[in-house]
């Protein structure tokens, strides 16, 4: 088997395999600098080369395809702000507890200077991670 259709191969893997196992694109890219090695192989012979080429279009094509790849961010947005009520303090800047939909979370303050008082009703305004961010209904008002 030659090198140029083993790059070839290997190419069109990297670029399926995007669609079974979504990477942010980092599959494809790898699969497409193997698609440009395997044109390149017909011309280079040397394995180094081939090897060379193909991580420095990796590198390249990686930091391309970032820009268009949004961030994400652990802060979710609730979809539109709903109650809850505190069933602990929240100290400013510190976690407590709220029932929401029916289940106990942690929750903190969207303010980190506002304390919450235990039995108020707050607004859920987003989350991070297991967290919910929330405020005081008195404060939004």
């Amino acid at each position: 088997m030659s090198l140029s259709l083993l790059w070839l191969i290997v190419g069109v893997i990297l670029c399926l395999m995007e669609f079974v196992l979504p990477t942010a694109f980092i599959e494809f890219t790898l699969g497409l600098s193997a698609l440009i090695v395997a044109a390149v192989a017909l011309v280079a012979p040397q394995v180094s080369i081939q090897i060379a080429i193909w991580l420095v279009l990796s590198v390249v094509f990686t930091i391309l395809v970032r820009r268009f790849v949004p961030t994400s961010k652990d802060t979710r947005a609730i979809a539109d702000a709903t109650d809850a009520t505190t069933l602990t303090e929240i100290p400013a800047g510190m976690p407590g507890r709220v029932l929401y939909e029916g289940n106990s979370w942690q929750a903190r303050c969207d303010d980190p200077e506002l304390a919450i008082a235990p039995n108020e009703a707050v607004y859920v305004v987003g989350r991070r991670g297991n967290t919910l961010l929330v405020m005081p209904i008195k404060a939004i008002q």
